[in-house]
């Protein structure tokens, strides 16, 4: 009816009048139907939601409600977080009978809703007092469940931080027991917090962390009586005071004017911090000058105002804590057990015993805390580059000079340019204020780069006799490539982390240095071995850190889409006219890596001509490869790419490692698929290569596995093979998780196994269940890794005993060799070929024998025989050399274990070539 009239004509209305009653009649009854209307709809709204929440609600269990309410939870959040419980509890019968485990896998399940769904209204500290769970175990229990790409990254970074602050905070105790000051542990640990939280971007910096640390604790100490300090602080506060202003008489200065007598760019306090814990002196004094001071200033917190109100400093921290809805790090202070370390989860760190008393004799002895081992670590580096220079040196100068085209001027120049863009890049991760520490750690690299580049071009004037190599040092990718090998050794030095558990690195870790200076993964991996190669100083765990960035480099790196590696692979497609041979001839799989290239081969000779079987490959200086004698019939031969070929050596190898071990823990039961699949695996490498395009070599290795499983019959789900692969040492969530599908889409692993990978391979996966399968491939021989690591003990066969090379008894210190300190593991340890010097060692060693004998005099009173100790067979021959029939009379017994331990030495010299030998003839039958 009102439709009608709202539609109805109105007369026309030649001057302005009033509405007639009528009208306003009308107009009343629309708006209040209108108005029934809406309210009709709101409440039916309204009663559908209450409807659908006492469902839900009536479904929850009481105690998982009433947690959502402490926690504050939106419905949405709570609904995702019941369904995930759902899944979880579907899979796990035990937990109606576990309260508290069930508890905890509720947080879990509202940790992750509210991750997904962008909505926290809790911090992580009160998620864990309303479960009662620590911080380690909450970790270890969402390993345990599907989670998301993006809840993973958030554990992680989460799990750094609360190292890192873990680690600070037990080296913070220490210090203050040392220094004698306990009594401002709380001050200084909140200040700490409130500075990290205000200066840092990346918090999980620990070395920049640590040397903050140390800045504040520089601040306390100068506010401490230099009566209640201990030495060495005592003296350099005493010093300060002294050297701040003209002397008065001490009765005659009160607290106020010492402390306002030091300036604050007084720096003895701090050079006696960064002694003591060997750190390095310019960076924190940058960290100081740059950061911590303008930090106070903000503050207005000066030394003059004595100790800064603790409830102050724990008000502004506890705004950055709310913000962040992370953890509340002030809980260390109460040891509170959400924070606190639990052996079952986690590793003890080597821990020290303090002394007892101030006059025993017995050397205190440094814990391998994480803080102190990331500092020795960067102590050696630094040891090592003193000596070097940030300017070519004389003899590259040499090597400059006797090039074709002189590449000093362009090397420097692209240092220089490099330089400010590291330290661009540097500020934008860490913080503004640290940009000359970036600047530092660049001038380390620069000296590395330096250093390797002379040893390389030393190495390849030995090889090849030659002294011009102006290709190679005029070649831009080359240089680029190994200088980010050398500020990549810097930076993960710096950055190393104690924790292996989770550690996946920190926004400053690798790749991290290939998008600074905008390199491509495939040329940086062809640097990778020489750089190894050609410095010797090189530590066990950088070989190994290298090693992983070249892993991670032919797993996923070099497959990008704007990689080289796919023109490459066209390139030599095009030269061949086969795919067949292209990139690894599969009969060389089974044959021995060979690990005589250099960097040169790789750079300066792409494409070199197949080598005859013991010819050598030259580089001349200013051709790309020099020709080699071959026989007429491989003359014509298309030349191949050095670089390509042993790219897919090396890819093929890695490939078949991990195969081996996931199909050991799958299909133990069917040992003969390992092989089948291992053809399929490679087949798509070497022909289906474009499925790598933006994917994961491990991707392909679990389709290929589910795929000749599904076809062969046997019962192994996609589901099965994730989870064994979780347990690889390598691999990330995100690998099975996200998969590109096609371009801009992902999924995961068993969408693009229905999608892509099985529509492409079908028909090729069906062959192996026909009656003519394909010939399978060769298996690789897996050799050692080509990288020796001196310190790598060497196990003695039949026995739980490992030799190791002598190790320096010193350690470098100010310049100075001083002798290193024994921890309570090395004091048991025994060194063929050291000088024992005191007499002392004797008789230890031969109490330590003599104790065997009176175990054995023990069991020979008894009833029994005595049972005889085990014994260890050194030889292949079999003799027995531990039984002490050999030995000559009169010999002392620590003669005898002498000989015994120098035989063992030599034999085991002689067996580890036999056991190479043996293995390479099994591997090539």
């Amino acid at each position: 009816m009102h439709l009608e009239y709202k539609k109805s004509k109105r007369p026309p209305q030649t001057s302005r009048t009033s509405p007639s009653n009528g009208e306003k009649a009308c107009k009343y009854s629309c708006l209040k139907e209108m108005l029934y209307f809406i309210i009709s709809l709101f409440l039916c709204a309204f009663y559908i939601l209450i409807s659908f929440r006492l469902e839900f609600e009536e479904t929850e269990d009481p105690d998982f409600t009433t947690l959502c309410q402490k926690l504050k939870l939106p419905n949405r959040v709570r609904k995702e977080a019941w369904e995930n419980w759902e899944k979880v509890s579907s899979m796990d019968g035990v937990l109606e009978y576990d309260i508290q485990k069930k508890k905890e896998l509720w947080g879990i399940c509202i940790f992750t809703a509210a991750i997904d769904l962008d909505e926290m209204p809790f911090t992580f500290t009160e998620l864990q007092k309303n479960i009662d769970i620590s911080v380690h175990k909450f970790y270890h229990l969402l390993r345990e469940i599907d989670t998301s790409t993006k809840v993973d990254s958030t554990v992680s970074r989460l799990m750094k931080k609360y190292d890192v602050l873990f680690a600070l905070y037990d080296k913070l105790e220490r210090i203050s027991s040392e220094i004698n000051s306990m009594l401002v542990l709380k001050v200084s640990w909140i200040l700490f917090l409130l500075a990290k939280g205000e200066i840092l971007q990346m918090e999980d910096d620990l070395v920049i962390s640590f040397q903050l640390m140390l800045c504040v604790l520089d601040y306390f100490i100068k506010l401490s009586p230099p009566a209640v300090l201990n030495e060495p602080y005592k003296t350099a506060v005493s010093t300060s005071s002294i050297n701040g202003s003209p002397r008065t008489p001490r009765r005659g200065q009160n607290r106020s004017a010492r402390i306002a007598r030091q300036p604050e760019t007084d720096t003895r306090v701090i050079e006696v911090l960064c002694k003591e814990h060997e750190c390095n002196i310019d960076e924190v004094k940058n960290v100081y000058l740059k950061n911590f001071l303008p930090f106070l200033k903000s503050l207005g917190i000066s030394a003059s105002n004595g100790l800064p109100e603790v409830e102050n400093l724990s008000r502004q921290y506890e705004e950055i804590y709310l913000k962040n809805k992370d953890m509340d790090a002030r809980l260390f202070l109460d040891h509170d057990k959400t924070l606190q370390a639990d052996s079952i989860y986690s590793f003890e760190v080597e821990r020290t015993p303090r002394k007892n008393h101030p006059d025993e004799e017995m050397p205190l002895i440094p814990p391998q805390t994480p803080v102190r081992a990331v500092m020795n670590t960067i102590q050696q580096l630094v040891m090592i580059l003193n000596s070097a220079s940030d300017q070519p040196s004389e003899n590259l100068n040499s090597y400059f000079n006797n090039c074709t085209v002189n590449p000093k001027e362009s090397i420097l120049k692209r240092v220089e340019n490099i330089g400010r863009i590291f330290k661009e890049k540097f500020a934008e991760a860490v913080g503004q204020g640290c940009a000359e520490i970036g600047s530092q750690r660049y001038k380390l690299g620069v000296r590395l780069y330096y250093r390797v580049m002379e040893s390389m071009l030393k190495s390849e004037e030995e090889r090849l006799s030659i002294h011009n190599f102006s290709k190679l040092l005029n070649d831009k990718i080359f240089h680029t490539s190994l200088l980010a090998c050398a500020v990549e050794v810097v930076m993960a030095t710096y950055g190393r982390n104690t924790y292996q558990s989770h550690d996946s690195g920190t926004d400053l870790s690798f790749p991290w240095i290939l998008n600074v200076l905008d390199l491509k993964a495939f040329d940086f991996y062809k640097v990778i071995e020489s750089f190894i190669k050609a410095e010797a100083s090189l530590t066990r765990e950088m070989i190994k850190h290298l090693e992983r960035c070249e892993h991670r480099i032919m797993e996923s790196l070099a497959w990008q889409s704007d990689s080289p590696l796919f023109d490459l692979i066209k390139q030599s497609k095009e030269r061949e006219g086969s795919v067949d041979h292209l990139l690894e001839p599969t009969s060389t799989l089974n044959m021995p890596l060979q690990h005589n290239h250099t960097a040169a081969d790789l750079y300066l000779s792409p494409v070199r001509s197949p080598k005859k079987k013991g010819s050598t490959a030259r580089i001349n200086s200013t051709s790309s490869a020099e020709p080699q004698t071959t026989p007429a019939s491989q003359t014509q031969k298309a030349p191949k790419s050095t670089s390509l070929s042993l790219f897919y050596k090396k890819v093929y190898r890695l490939a078949y490692l991990r195969l081996n071990t996931l199909c050991s823990r799958l299909l133990s039961d069917h040992p003969e698929l390992e092989h089948i699949i291992w053809t399929l695996f490679q087949h798509t490498l070497q022909n289906e290569y474009e499925l790598m395009r933006d994917r994961h070599l491990d991707q392909i290795m679990m389709c290929s596995m589910y795929g000749i499983c599904k076809v062969k019959n046997i019962d192994l789900k996609f589901k099965i093979i994730v989870t064994a692969y979780k347990d690889l040492t390598h691999a990330i969530q995100e690998t099975f998780k996200r998969v590109l599908i096609r371009e801009g889409q992902y999924d995961s692993i068993i969408v693009f196994y229905n999608l892509v990978f099985m529509q492409k391979l079908k028909t090729n996966i069906l062959q192996y269940a026909s009656n003519r399968p394909p010939t399978l491939s060769p298996i690789p021989h897996i050799p050692r890794s080509p990288y020796k690591f001196s310190s790598s003990p060497l196990r003695v066969p039949g026995g739980n005993i490992y030799i190791s090379p002598l190790k320096s008894p010193y350690k470098f210190s100010e310049g100075l060799p001083t002798p290193t300190k024994m921890t309570p593991r090395s004091r048991i340890l025994v060194s063929i070929g050291e000088s024992f010097g005191t007499s002392e060692k004797f008789q230890k060693i031969n109490q330590m024998v003599c104790s065997s004998d009176r175990l054995l005099k023990r069991s020979a009173e008894g009833s029994n025989p005595p049972k005889p100790l085990k014994k260890l067979r050194f030889d292949i021959e079999g003799s027995d050399e531990a039984d002490g029939s050999k030995h000559l009379p009169g010999e002392s017994k620590f003669q005898q274990k002498l000989a015994e331990m120098t035989s063992t030495r030599t034999r085991m010299q002689k067996q580890k070539m036999n056991d190479s030998m043996d293995t390479s003839s099994k591997e090539e039958k």
